[in-house]
């Protein structure tokens, strides 16, 4: 019960330091409007974007025919190559830095030779690895096989959640280790506890837990790192439109929520430990119509927001102010 008041008179404060920013409301994030430099490089639908903080990059993934499917910026915008062997629909991108090197990590969500699958690439875009049997969709874990797969997040461990799929039979979770065996799994089609309908986005935050973007359920979704067990949802600030991606800001104070259908990201208080509660979103940034926000990612050095818009067929990039 104690817990519980705690919990509730953080709310009250959230709410209130919200309410009372809603006159003349102190912006939070400024859109960059020179990055990219050349913006005539984004020639299809952009689908998702990826941050390496570490080395100042940016990669986006996007569909179309005979268009480049994965781009590389610099943070500062300028072009620097792209790549399109081996990637048929981009879905969702990861870069994964450990100590000896980084990759890309990509979810393939095609239906076509090079689809239903997890790849992993160098950052020039050579293959590395593939989970799941191209073209073959399935639910089975040995051989690994996906049905259209919507995220993935990899851990400085190299131990990967996946949410799969992307409309496709699996509405599911799963924790793999670094060679790639389950560790756990969770979620079937529904609307229960730990159920989903379309698990569309995938993030860990630094207490060990995972948050999932439960698209068609409207909410978001909370498990234990370590033991997969659901810890609560989140479902009282998406009640005009579910949440099609999840991403932390750099300090962990807040999580950041693309909602597609009506072209806004709405920026909601982190609970510290303990209670998930319910969510409070302490601000929010109006995109312009039918710009269509799909994933967002966070640079976790500067803060920034990059925001892969399928409608507009751009990505942007808003600063912290």
């Amino acid at each position: 019960e104690f817990e519980c008041y705690i919990f509730v008179l953080y709310s009250q404060v959230l709410k209130a330091e919200y309410f009372s920013s809603g006159r003349g409301e102190q912006q939070m994030y400024k859109l960059d409007i020179g990055w990219p430099k050349t913006p005539e490089h984004f020639t299809g639908q952009t689908f998702c974007v990826a941050v390496d903080s570490l080395h100042g990059l940016v990669y986006v993934g996007q569909r179309g025919d005979n268009v480049p499917k994965v781009l590389v910026f610099s943070e500062e915008g300028q072009f620097l190559h792209s790549w399109n062997d081996t990637v048929e629909m981009p879905h969702g991108i990861f870069v994964w830095n450990t100590a000896i090197g980084s990759s890309v990590w990509l979810t393939d969500a095609g239906t076509g030779k090079y689809g239903h699958t997890v790849k992993q690439y160098s950052p020039l875009g050579k293959l590395m690895q593939v989970l799941g049997t191209p073209g073959n969709a399935g639910s089975s874990l040995i051989p690994l096989q996906f049905d259209q797969p919507a995220e993935i997040f990899v851990e400085e461990t190299g131990e990967i959640y996946v949410v799969d799929g992307d409309g496709g039979m699996n509405n599911r979770l799963l924790k793999l280790s670094d060679d790639y065996k389950e560790i756990w799994l969770t979620g079937t089609n529904g609307s229960g506890i730990g159920q989903f309908k379309i698990p569309h986005s995938v993030t860990v935050d630094a207490f060990g837990r995972v948050w999932v973007a439960d698209r068609g359920n409207k909410r978001i979704q909370v498990f234990d790192k370590v033991t997969g067990e659901w810890l609560g949802s989140w479902s009282g600030c998406f009640s005009e439109d579910g949440p099609y991606s999840v991403r932390f800001t750099a300090d962990y104070k807040y999580l950041i929520v693309a909602q597609l259908n009506i072209n806004r990201l709405a920026i909601l208080a982190a609970p510290p430990v303990g209670s998930i509660g319910d969510c409070v979103m302490v601000h929010s940034v109006q995109l312009a119509d039918e710009t269509k926000p799909h994933l967002v990612d966070v640079d976790m050095k500067s803060g920034a927001v990059y925001v892969a818009e399928i409608g507009a067929q751009q990505v942007q990039k808003y600063v912290p102010l």
